[in-house]
């Protein structure tokens, strides 16, 4: 995917990003000074909902134009319960930052569509119906345009249509930006879009978003690419995968008589503690490099046994996402939502033992247990290279893979467990990571392990090519357009 793009506003540099290069936009407080210029013709941005990513793009770009002209408004449904959680952080009628969402969308000239995909879909057309033509439609998630595709259907031609999509959940975004007070440049990456551009304001509309949100970077991308990538990740090793693989890997554990408290160390903790970190710091292949001889033998034995059946699995996934038949089900699930609404990931032993664990505020004792490592890092490496064989660029399969995994979502998880982490997110995010965490659970059971307590041959092929994976040069790349810190999801955290 070859794409370039021109601001009239911002910096811009070219990286090179394995055999390729792009085009990105470093972030940094230093920039807010540029975004009423970038925002030109730009008075009020909207932003429609309060779920995942509202509060944090509605505060993120409230704080980021102070001392500006231009006004950021909340816009909810009639009676909606989020109204209160929007007017305790100063969204208020009375000083007209918040309104009636069809209202605010009729009278903003950048309307953020934050609320959830099927409530999107259900609303497009009658949002689309009252906002001014001229004006620009922002998106966060390219859902809309799947769905749109999918019955033949398109955005309205007299408006801007943009994306910026942060590359983590939305408290991620607000607590970075935060921790960016101190730390010029924290944040959240973003990728953005132009679908459609009007009037030649659209790539610094975009930009000027992401900058304003705290992004440390911003790399271009297609709203298609997006969604692909968008919806696949995280129903891959971004949530659902990491949930499966935890489960198999704690009944593996305990079913060779390891104790309770010791397997959820040894999986989730391991996952979310040394794995993460070393990988966000040091990157993929410093994890291996710090396991003894026996442990990576351990590792290698455990990658290439599960490197195919995670790749299967993503197969399916991708290919679904890109027919469409993953956001119909998104859509049908929410139908369902009165009779079935969507029930606890966290009940089962393995997260009541974690619950034990954790009360340990102090702990850091996790291991890099070799095997958890081996089939965690087959699985992100299965995506890296099925995201890199479909044609999406560098930044995007980085981010979408490893990135967002390791200092966006993961924390969470080692925080207060998976369904903290996962019901953070959006209820499309919701929904595929229930769907899929089985599958990944299954296959590595009844294909992966039984593989390697059998003793069969495995292709090494395989850990040679992740050796000598083009995306280790690209993570170096990424580190080093970011300041060194790590997300604290609640101002006293343990290192």
């Amino acid at each position: 995917m070859q794409l370039d793009f021109e601001s009239r506003v911002f910096e811009t540099r070219v990286v090179s990003m394995g055999e390729t290069t792009e085009r990105i936009v470093a972030g940094g407080r230093h920039l807010f000074p540029l975004l009423p210029k970038a925002f030109e013709g730009v008075r009020q941005i909207g932003v429609i909902g309060w779920s995942s990513q509202g509060p944090a793009q509605a505060q993120n770009l409230r704080e980021s134009l102070e001392g500006s002209d231009i006004r950021v408004v909340v816009g909810l449904r009639e009676g909606s319960a989020s109204m209160a959680e929007a007017e305790a952080v100063g969204f208020t009628r009375e000083n007209g930052t918040l309104g009636e969402m069809y209202s605010v969308c009729a009278e903003s000239d950048l309307v953020l569509l934050l609320i959830s995909d099927a409530a999107l879909a259900q609303n497009y057309t009658r949002i689309f119906a009252v906002m001014r033509p001229g004006s620009t439609i922002g998106l966060s998630h390219g859902f809309l345009l799947s769905h749109l595709q999918s019955i033949g259907e398109d955005f309205p031609t007299d408006m801007n249509v943009i994306a910026v999509c942060p590359k983590g959940m939305g408290p991620s975004v607000r607590r970075l930006y935060e921790q960016g007070r101190e730390v010029n440049g924290a944040g959240i990456n973003s990728s953005f879009a132009v679908h459609r551009d009007i009037d030649g304001r659209a790539t610094d509309y975009a930009l000027a978003w992401s900058v304003a949100l705290g992004s440390p970077y911003t790399f271009q991308t297609t709203l298609e690419s997006e969604y692909r990538s968008d919806i696949f990740g995280e129903r891959g090793i971004l949530l659902g995968a990491v949930h499966g693989i935890a489960e198999s890997l704690y009944a593996r554990f305990t079913g060779k008589g390891m104790p309770r408290d010791e397997a959820y160390i040894n999986t989730s903790e391991s996952i979310t503690g040394p794995i993460s970190k070393t990988i966000s710091r040091s990157g993929l292949v410093a994890v291996y490099e710090e396991l003894d001889d026996a442990e990576k033998e351990a590792f290698r034995k455990a990658y290439c046994a599960s490197y195919h059946p995670a790749r299967e699995i993503l197969e399916e996934i991708y290919d679904d996402v890109a027919s469409g038949n993953e956001v119909r089900s998104v859509i049908q699930a929410s139908n369902r939502f009165d009779r079935y609404p969507m029930g606890n990931i966290d009940s089962t032993d393995m997260w009541r033992v974690g619950e034990t664990v954790r009360e340990d505020e102090g702990r850091n004792y996790a291991p890099i247990n070799a095997e958890t490592a081996g089939v965690y890092m087959a699985c992100m490496m299965a995506q890296v290279d099925l995201l890199k064989d479909r044609g999406h660029p560098y930044s995007e399969i980085a981010n979408e893979s490893i990135i967002e995994a390791v200092d966006s979502l993961n924390p969470y998880m080692d925080y207060r467990g998976v369904s903290y982490m996962v019901d953070n997110c959006s209820t499309t995010a919701r929904l595929g990571a229930r769907k899929w965490a089985a599958r990944f659970d299954y296959i590595l059971k009844q294909q992966a392990f039984v593989r390697l307590d059998d003793g069969e041959e495995l292709d090494d092929s395989l850990f040679d090519d992740f050796l000598n994976n083009s995306i280790h040069q690209v993570l170096t790349v990424c580190a080093s357009l970011r300041p060194s810190v790590d997300i604290s999801v609640v101002p006293t955290r343990r290192g």
